[in-house]
């Protein structure tokens, strides 16, 4: 379906002229550089947009702020500005603001005209974002927790690419130390064909068709890595020698000992491969993976430097500390222990500068949770110290936990030591049994089409359930809300597309150049002012680095086309008709371009 609009006053084209009006009439009264901006207006009634600048300035001016507000409604008024039908004020002194039907209208004819670009612009054009998120260690398979986390980091890499910005999205992967060497002796000692062969590295090296794969146990290579680390984990706290040998082990890696790096290799691709698996499903991605053993022990040249220009602390057992009281209100850590060796800070110190001078980048972020603030405030404060770069350069963004909902429906906290953690796959692969289940017990789809749909379907309700509550809010996830095709759910919003797209089928795509001209609107008003909120949610979401303002809009939008469809025929076969088309069109494209900002996948059919 081809649609153009002849209507000349866009909304964007109408909100900046009022704008530039305000603002003209501000300076000319006297105010210096005034900032004018437009808010959604609570409630039909009150128009489109209001704007707080006649509070804002009121008593610079020496005016009433209500006073102020009816001279700028006059004024604006006086303008005939095309696309503004009324301005008015309302207590305490908001300025009210009403579009006319051809501004609503011209909407739908630029959400069809720009289609897949609609929503996006250009606030962060020429700047360059390294997001770093899930970085999960490489001795365990991927839980819900990850799953939010990897949420959360994708959709700001969406965001910020719709703002204009070239992004990189990375990770980083914790590759050594005692918790890697319990995986890689798991892996020797119970990963064996059978009893008889030895837990050896030597034997292993010359024998490794003697030790079993993720294929012949029938398990993802995630999942293999997670057993070699528990049964390797349980031996060292069951036997001390078991413990000592392991703790060699990591002595023997720190000494590059040849075998031993080749089995740390070999272990370690089992989780690299299944980490990568998840991330295909999950439509996810990373363009640069940095690897902790790659530059651990750079860190330490950057506090040496710190260190001779007073920059640091040496204390009295020779370990050297931060120096953050005084000028960043921060306490101090310890950055290399009193034996030289390093810590988290010192490696990402060494990291931060890399991936600065590595991308020139703007802006570093790392997607990380709440119990890691104060550790990367430090870490800002000191990359700052050296040089690296500024505060304002550094973002920590934050999120909730996940968690298991009790019986009386409370928030239970996950944990891997009481054996309450969910596989991110064990989710996904149960909505989606759930979904393939309706679709057979509907009689819907062949085998091939019910499990496609299910998996897409599946990642879709899981995804919006993760997605469309505040980022910094803790979750349950709920199985059962997260497939009701009627709730607050991603299954909502996709069978609200899929009509969409079933209309337009009916309709026979037809094409229809102009979008007729509308004297005045019907039971449609509501949906066509909701669709004129799009790119504002998009910016606030763009601001806030979280898109759950993208999802909570969706939802808001079908309920608004689902409340018209119920009061409205579509196809009449009246000269209406194509009017009513192209809004259907337009909100499907809305419900598209939302979707891909959440990496949610619509489907024409359920």
């Amino acid at each position: 379906m081809v649609m153009k609009t002849n209507v000349l006053h866009m909304m964007q084209e109408v909100k900046e002229k009022i704008r530039q009006a305000i603002v003209a009439w501000l300076v000319e009264a006297g105010v210096d550089a005034p900032q004018v901006v437009f808010e959604r207006a609570a409630q039909p009634e009150f128009g489109e947009y209001a704007s707080n600048a006649a509070m804002r300035y009121a008593k610079q001016l020496g005016k009433n702020p209500l006073e102020l507000a009816e001279t700028l409604a006059v004024h604006l008024e006086s303008l005939s500005i095309p696309g503004l039908m009324t301005a008015e004020a309302v207590r305490p002194g908001f300025l009210n603001l009403h579009f006319s039907p051809e501004v609503k209208i011209g909407q739908v004819g630029t959400i069809l005209e720009r289609r897949s670009a609609f929503g996006s612009n250009e606030s962060h054009l020429g700047e360059k974002w390294v997001i770093e998120h899930t970085s999960p260690n490489p001795n365990k398979a991927m839980h819900i927790g990850h799953l939010r986390l990897n949420l959360v980091g994708m959709g700001i890499v969406q965001l910020m690419k719709a703002a204009g910005a070239e992004v990189i999205a990375d990770a980083v992967y914790n590759d050594r130390g005692i918790s890697i060497a319990k995986a890689m002796y798991g892996f020797l000692a119970h990963m064996k064909q059978n009893d008889a062969v030895p837990t050896d590295i030597q034997y292993w090296i010359s024998h490794k068709e003697a030790w079993l794969t993720p294929e012949a146990k029938g398990m993802k290579p995630d999942e293999f890595i997670t057993e070699c680390y528990v049964l390797g984990e349980a031996d060292t706290k069951a036997s001390l020698e078991i413990d000592a040998a392991v703790r060699q082990m990591v002595v023997a890696w720190e000494a590059e000992d040849a075998a031993v790096w080749e089995l740390w290799r070999h272990v370690l691709q089992f989780a690299y491969d299944g980490n990568e698996r998840v991330l295909a499903r999950l439509g996810s991605h990373w363009d640069k993976v940095w690897y902790e053993h790659e530059h651990y022990q750079a860190g330490k040249a950057y506090i040496e430097r710190g260190l001779e220009s007073g920059l640091f602390t040496k204390l009295e057992d020779g370990a050297i500390l931060t120096n953050l009281e005084k000028q960043y209100k921060l306490p101090d850590t310890i950055l290399l222990k009193n034996d030289g060796t390093s810590l988290y800070i010192t490696q990402d110190i060494a990291l931060t500068d890399l991936k600065k001078r590595t991308y020139g980048a703007d802006r570093l972020v790392w997607v990380i949770g709440p119990d890691q603030s104060l550790a990367l405030k430090q870490l800002f404060a000191v990359c700052e110290q050296l040089g690296i770069g500024s505060l304002d350069e550094f973002t920590h963004v934050s999120y909730g936990y996940v968690g298991l909902k009790n019986e009386d429906g409370s928030f239970k906290k996950m944990s891997s030591r009481a054996g309450t953690v969910v596989l991110l796959d064990d989710v996904i692969d149960t909505v989606k049994a759930t979904i393939c289940e309706r679709f057979k017990a509907e009689e819907k789809h062949d085998v091939a089409t019910r499990e496609a749909l299910s998996e897409t379907l599946a990642l879709a309700a899981v995804k919006f359930a993760f997605l469309k509550s505040d980022r910094m809010q803790d979750i349950s996830f709920d199985l059962q809300q997260s497939v009701d095709v009627q709730g607050d759910s991603g299954m909502y919003v996709e069978y609200t597309y899929v009509r969409t797209q079933s209309i337009l089928k009916k309709a026979g795509m037809v094409s229809v150049e102009t979008i007729p001209a509308v004297a005045e609107l019907g039971v449609e008003a509501e949906l066509l002012r909701t669709m004129l909120y799009f790119e504002d949610v998009v910016q606030k979401s763009i601001d806030d680095l979280s898109v759950h303002h993208v999802a909570q809009y969706l939802l808001e939008l079908c309920a608004a086309f689902n409340s018209w469809y119920g009061k409205e025929v579509i196809l009449d076969g009246t000269e209406r008709e194509a009017y009513r088309l192209a809004i259907v069109a337009a909100v499907g494209q809305l419900i598209e371009n939302g979707g891909a900002l959440l990496g949610i996948e619509m489907v024409d059919e359920m």
